[in-house]
């Protein structure tokens, strides 16, 4: 039962029973709320973190969603300002289900899609236009997704909007959503344990010890990542230092719980969202750090130039595809390296195309107006090596092919048979500079087995009757890799079905 002196909400009043209880404040749990919340029922959503660092990993992103479309004008409904004037010289091409499908079976590693991602495809555009009737609006991401070419911006890679204010915007108006309706967010209520009364989950246990009681409670509590020992343990034993680019929180908290309840283990654990960070970014719980400046460690635009190891060597192509499709593999494969680090390395050709985060007031990196002077600043390069690597590298690249950032052009290069299969232009032009990086997690893809109305299922396949799971928390929805932005759209995806069933089921 609800312990009436516990102080969810100064002076309103408290339900003994909530209909739903929903465990974190994450795009994933809001949207939850939402949906439970659009049925009537009673929603209390619980977030362990104060007011300040609400919203787990979604204020941490950029806000960007992937999602199926057809033409232009399926993007209008969704934007924040449909007015501006360069969209009508803006080139947003189609991303068709079949295409969205296609992009996650390339992470699959010859399996087909699985049901979560079949789920993921085609509620896609629904859950946008959904969340855009609450208030959810989006901007097309300029920046980052378009290059200006002949007078058009011309988005490449299926990934077109993000949300108003990026990651921050997505949680405030998905908080004002939830409220707007009537919903309950607690800060500073840390969840412990799940309640089950004979097999049903009958509300949750918070670690200061109160009991809430629930008809039905959904876990939108997030993944491992922060748990040092749990990344060791089910990613892999160099994943113990690796940076976390999120929040703190998500210690496997919700995961443990639902095992303890019975619930499967389910989906690719040692798989995970990474990235290249700056290797001398601040810790994750540097409160210091804005919450809109932490994506400013990202290190994602390796594809203009090249990545060398501390031993001098390439050991990715660079090029192998548009970013949005090998951030997450590049971020494990620094990780892989002697010292957990590697070296991005540009001339000056390109510094105009590098993303806002390499101009960020506290990147790092060197600078010299020659290739060796810049090599012999790189801590614990072998700066001899990586030059040869350079100079193999501009003797091979591939002149009669022009360079082309808005599409996989085919100009390549390689080094001791390793290719850089497009974007590969010599890095001849001084000064030049050296960003050093190592890799950095986001969020972990296993996690539980849930129905397609996000039941969660023990070992049999049968739902345990009132618990729910959306968000990271769901395996099954990435397997070795993803294409970017669709995370967010998975946590609202899943967050929806749950907060719809956990009503029904109440």
């Amino acid at each position: 039962m609800y312990t009436p002196g516990y102080n969810l909400q100064k002076g309103a009043e408290m339900p003994d029973i909530w209909d739903v209880v929903v465990v974190g404040s994450g795009n994933a749990g809001l949207c939850a709320g939402i949906a439970a919340c659009e049925k009537g029922a009673s929603v209390l959503v619980l977030e362990k973190a104060d007011a300040a660092m609400a919203g787990g990993n979604t204020k941490y992103t950029a806000g960007a969603m992937r999602f199926a479309y057809d033409t232009s004008d399926d993007l209008l409904p969704l934007l924040a300002n449909p007015d501006d004037p360069r969209i009508p010289n803006a080139d947003f091409g189609a991303y068709p289900a079949a295409t969205f499908k296609a992009d996650l079976l390339g992470f699959n590693d010859g399996a087909p899609l699985t049901p979560e991602q079949e789920i993921l495809v085609t509620q896609s555009y629904d859950t946008m236009v959904w969340l855009a009737g609450h208030g959810v609006t989006y901007d097309p991401i300029w920046a980052r997704q378009s290059f200006e070419k002949d007078g058009k911006f011309i988005f490449w890679g299926g990934l077109t909007l993000a949300a108003e204010n990026e990651g921050v915007g997505l949680f405030d108006m998905e908080r004002a959503a939830f409220e707007k309706l009537g919903g309950t967010l607690q800060y500073d209520a840390a969840f412990a344990s799940l309640v089950l009364d004979d097999g049903r989950v009958t509300g949750v246990r918070l670690a200061c010890g109160t009991q809430i009681a629930a008809k039905s409670v959904v876990l939108a509590c997030g993944g491992f990542e922060s748990n040092a020992q749990m990344r060791a343990d089910l990613i892999g034993p160099e994943w113990a230092g690796a940076k976390v680019r999120g929040t703190p929180h998500n210690m496997g908290d919700g995961l443990q719980a639902a095992w303890d309840a019975g619930a499967v283990r389910y989906g690719r654990f040692e798989g995970c969202h990474a990235t290249p960070m700056d290797f001398f970014m601040k810790d994750f719980g540097n409160v210091d750090i804005p919450h809109g400046e932490r994506k400013n460690y990202r290190k994602i635009s390796y594809f203009l130039g090249l990545m060398v190891n501390e031993n001098g060597k390439r050991f990715v192509d660079e090029g192998y595809d548009f970013r949005n499709y090998t951030y997450a593999q590049f971020g494990r494969a620094v990780l892989q390296q002697p010292g957990q680090r590697a070296w991005q390395i540009f001339d000056a050709k390109v510094f105009d195309l590098l993303y806002a985060e390499y101009r960020f007031h506290d990147a790092h990196f060197v600078q010299a107006d020659d290739l060796p002077s810049l090599l012999a600043q790189c801590d614990g390069l072998n700066a001899a090596a990586a030059l040869d690597t350079i100079t193999a590298f501009n003797a091979s690249v591939d002149d009669a092919v022009p360079f082309d950032p808005t599409a996989k052009d085919g100009k390549s290069a390689e080094t001791d048979g390793l290719a850089k299969s497009n974007w590969a232009q010599r890095i001849d032009q001084g000064p030049y500079r050296a960003f050093p990086v190592t890799g950095g997690i986001t969020f972990t893809y296993g996690g539980l087995k849930v129905s397609d109305r996000a039941q969660v299922l023990d070992a049999e396949g049968a739902p345990i009757a009132g618990l729910f799971a959306c968000g990271e928390m769901v395996g099954g929805v990435f397997l070795n890799g993803y294409p970017g932005g669709s995370g967010l759209t998975s946590g609202a995806v899943f967050g929806r079905l749950a907060g719809t069933a956990a009503v029904s089921q109440s």
